[in-house]
Protein backbone atom coordinates (compact mmCIF):
# COMPACT_ATOMS: atom_id res chain seq x y z
CA UNK A 1 0.00 0.00 0.00
CA UNK A 2 1.36 2.75 -0.82
CA UNK A 3 -0.19 5.45 1.92
CA UNK A 4 -0.99 3.67 5.51
CA UNK A 5 -4.63 2.86 5.82
CA UNK A 6 -7.20 4.80 7.09
CA UNK A 7 -9.38 2.94 10.18
CA UNK A 8 -12.35 2.24 7.61
CA UNK A 9 -10.01 0.40 5.28
CA UNK A 10 -9.16 -1.95 8.35
CA UNK A 11 -12.55 -1.94 9.06
CA UNK A 12 -13.38 -3.24 5.32
CA UNK A 13 -10.63 -5.67 5.20
CA UNK A 14 -11.25 -7.32 8.13
CA UNK A 15 -14.77 -8.11 7.39
CA UNK A 16 -14.27 -9.62 3.60
CA UNK A 17 -12.64 -12.55 6.17
CA UNK A 18 -16.23 -12.58 7.96
CA UNK A 19 -17.27 -16.51 8.25
CA UNK A 20 -13.81 -18.44 7.56
CA UNK A 21 -13.73 -21.58 9.35
CA UNK A 22 -11.78 -21.33 12.30
CA UNK A 23 -8.55 -23.24 12.06
CA UNK A 24 -5.08 -22.85 14.33
CA UNK A 25 -2.24 -21.35 13.36
CA UNK A 26 -3.95 -20.80 9.70
CA UNK A 27 -3.95 -17.15 8.14
CA UNK A 28 -5.91 -17.66 4.59
CA UNK A 29 -9.37 -15.85 4.02
CA UNK A 30 -12.12 -18.21 3.18
CA UNK A 31 -9.69 -21.22 4.42
CA UNK A 32 -9.35 -21.13 7.85
CA UNK A 33 -7.54 -18.73 10.28
CA UNK A 34 -7.16 -18.38 14.24
CA UNK A 35 -7.45 -15.04 16.21
CA UNK A 36 -3.92 -14.13 15.05
CA UNK A 37 -4.67 -15.41 11.70
CA UNK A 38 -7.31 -12.78 11.19
CA UNK A 39 -4.67 -10.16 11.98
CA UNK A 40 -1.88 -11.28 10.01
CA UNK A 41 -4.07 -11.92 7.17
CA UNK A 42 -5.51 -8.01 7.41
CA UNK A 43 -1.91 -6.76 7.74
CA UNK A 44 -0.45 -8.26 4.91
CA UNK A 45 -3.50 -6.86 2.83
CA UNK A 46 -2.56 -3.19 3.96
CA UNK A 47 0.73 -3.07 4.39
CA UNK A 48 2.10 -6.49 2.19
CA UNK A 49 4.56 -8.99 4.03
CA UNK A 50 4.20 -9.66 7.88
CA UNK A 51 7.05 -7.94 9.72
CA UNK A 52 7.87 -11.40 11.66
CA UNK A 53 8.11 -15.25 10.84
CA UNK A 54 6.02 -16.78 13.65
CA UNK A 55 7.38 -19.93 15.12
CA UNK A 56 4.48 -23.10 15.24
CA UNK A 57 2.47 -22.95 17.88
CA UNK A 58 -0.21 -25.42 19.93
CA UNK A 59 -3.27 -24.50 20.96
CA UNK A 60 -2.65 -24.24 24.77
CA UNK A 61 0.83 -22.24 24.06
CA UNK A 62 -0.61 -19.88 27.00
CA UNK A 63 -1.32 -22.50 29.85
CA UNK A 64 2.14 -24.51 28.44
CA UNK A 65 4.47 -21.51 29.75
CA UNK A 66 3.99 -19.13 26.90
CA UNK A 67 4.13 -15.88 29.02
CA UNK A 68 2.85 -12.71 27.33
CA UNK A 69 3.44 -13.95 23.78
CA UNK A 70 0.88 -12.44 21.67
CA UNK A 71 1.01 -8.91 24.01
CA UNK A 72 4.44 -8.55 23.31
CA UNK A 73 4.65 -9.62 19.93
CA UNK A 74 1.56 -6.86 19.61
CA UNK A 75 4.06 -4.74 21.06
CA UNK A 76 6.67 -4.80 18.48
CA UNK A 77 4.69 -4.09 15.59
CA UNK A 78 1.34 -2.32 16.53
CA UNK A 79 1.05 1.20 18.34
CA UNK A 80 -0.25 0.53 21.76
CA UNK A 81 -3.26 3.10 22.69
CA UNK A 82 -4.94 3.92 26.24
CA UNK A 83 -8.00 1.16 26.64
CA UNK A 84 -10.32 3.96 27.01
CA UNK A 85 -9.35 5.62 23.20
CA UNK A 86 -10.50 2.47 21.09
CA UNK A 87 -11.78 3.24 17.77
CA UNK A 88 -13.11 0.98 14.85
CA UNK A 89 -10.04 -0.62 13.06
CA UNK A 90 -7.95 -0.91 16.25
CA UNK A 91 -6.69 -4.54 17.76
CA UNK A 92 -7.86 -5.81 20.88
CA UNK A 93 -6.18 -8.23 23.03
CA UNK A 94 -7.98 -9.96 25.69
CA UNK A 95 -7.54 -12.19 28.91
CA UNK A 96 -9.95 -14.82 29.03
CA UNK A 97 -9.60 -14.96 32.82
CA UNK A 98 -8.25 -12.80 35.34
CA UNK A 99 -4.11 -13.49 35.88
CA UNK A 100 -3.89 -15.68 32.83
CA UNK A 101 -1.50 -14.46 29.92
CA UNK A 102 -3.27 -12.59 27.17
CA UNK A 103 -4.19 -14.87 24.35
CA UNK A 104 -7.08 -14.01 22.26
CA UNK A 105 -7.32 -10.90 19.94
CA UNK A 106 -10.17 -9.32 17.70
CA UNK A 107 -10.59 -6.16 15.48
CA UNK A 108 -13.28 -3.39 16.72
CA UNK A 109 -15.10 -3.01 13.43
CA UNK A 110 -17.24 -0.52 15.05
CA UNK A 111 -17.74 0.98 18.75
CA UNK A 112 -19.54 -2.03 20.08
CA UNK A 113 -18.68 -4.73 17.72
CA UNK A 114 -15.74 -7.04 16.91
CA UNK A 115 -14.46 -9.52 13.94
CA UNK A 116 -12.63 -12.33 15.72
CA UNK A 117 -11.74 -15.93 15.04
CA UNK A 118 -12.19 -18.61 17.91
CA UNK A 119 -12.32 -22.18 18.67
CA UNK A 120 -15.56 -24.19 17.40
CA UNK A 121 -16.91 -20.91 15.29
CA UNK A 122 -16.14 -19.36 12.00
CA UNK A 123 -14.69 -15.56 12.22
CA UNK A 124 -17.67 -13.79 13.41
CA UNK A 125 -18.89 -10.62 14.71
CA UNK A 126 -19.80 -10.19 18.27
CA UNK A 127 -20.88 -7.30 20.53
CA UNK A 128 -18.09 -5.76 22.68
CA UNK A 129 -20.30 -6.53 26.18
CA UNK A 130 -19.25 -6.20 29.20
CA UNK A 131 -18.00 -10.17 29.06
CA UNK A 132 -15.35 -8.82 26.49
CA UNK A 133 -15.17 -5.27 28.50
CA UNK A 134 -13.95 -6.73 31.55
CA UNK A 135 -11.21 -8.99 29.63
CA UNK A 136 -9.51 -6.49 27.64
CA UNK A 137 -5.81 -6.32 28.17
CA UNK A 138 -4.80 -3.94 25.84
CA UNK A 139 -5.68 -1.35 22.36
CA UNK A 140 -3.56 -1.25 19.28
CA UNK A 141 -3.85 0.41 16.42
CA UNK A 142 -2.32 -0.62 13.10
CA UNK A 143 1.25 1.62 12.19
CA UNK A 144 0.55 4.88 11.38
CA UNK A 145 -3.11 4.53 10.15
CA UNK A 146 -5.28 7.37 9.56
CA UNK A 147 -8.24 8.98 10.81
Amino acid sequence: MDKPPCRQEIVDAALDWLDTPYRHQYSQKGVGCDCLGLVRGVWRELYGAEPQALPPYSPDWAEAGGGETLLMGARNWLTECPLETRRPGDVLVFRMQSGVVAKHMAILIAPDLILHAYWGRAVTQSFLAPFWIRRLAAVFSFPQVRS
